[in-house]
């Protein structure tokens, strides 16, 4: 009885995982300043959601998403609804290709989360720096999308081994 236990409770804990990353990342905002590389910043919250909404969304639903949206402004100071606004709109970007791609391909969904993360950074700049009044170091931003496009086949690599293991023990 105990290993039927074992094995459900691991069943549920690999379901949620990408869940849990989710809220560890955006409640641990991790600064690589005691590193002292003045721009050096991804954003792995975008590469999380990007993955898990187009290959299985029913890994991350919506509400989560939003959720986490909001803790995120909540940590880092944002105004209410600026994260949640952009993951969101991750999360619409990845529904239409989804809809839309007959056969998924590296490639093209690299290139797709490469204009993803600028239309996001850019809504999010213009909206701190025009209707805030917030200042931005525009910097930073374009540095965090570089570094976020190029990780992202490293995450790839690692969220595709991840989903295996939740497949085979689904099974």
């Amino acid at each position: 009885m105990s290993a039927l236990n074992q094995k459900s409770l691991i069943k549920s804990l690999l379901f949620y995982l990408p869940i849990f990353l989710l809220y560890a990342s955006v409640l641990n905002e991790i600064d690589f300043n005691y590193l002292e590389i003045e721009y050096f910043s991804f954003n792995f919250v975008y590469i999380l959601i990007f993955y898990w909404t187009l290959k299985n969304p029913r890994y991350l639903n919506y509400g989560a998403i939003f959720l986490a949206g909001i803790v995120n402004d909540v940590v880092v100071g944002l105004p209410m609804g600026i994260s949640s606004f952009c993951y969101l709109l991750i999360c619409a970007v990845t529904a239409y290709l989804r809809n839309i791609t007959i056969t998924p391909h590296f490639i093209n969904d690299w290139i797709s989360l490469l204009f993803t993360i600028l239309l996001i950074n850019s809504i999010q700049v213009l909206s701190l720096d025009f209707i805030f009044s917030i200042k931005v170091n525009y910097m930073s931003y374009l540095v965090n999308s570089g570094f976020t496009f190029i990780f992202y086949p490293i995450f790839l690599y690692l969220f595709n081994i991840l989903e295996k293991r939740i497949k085979i023990q689904k099974k």
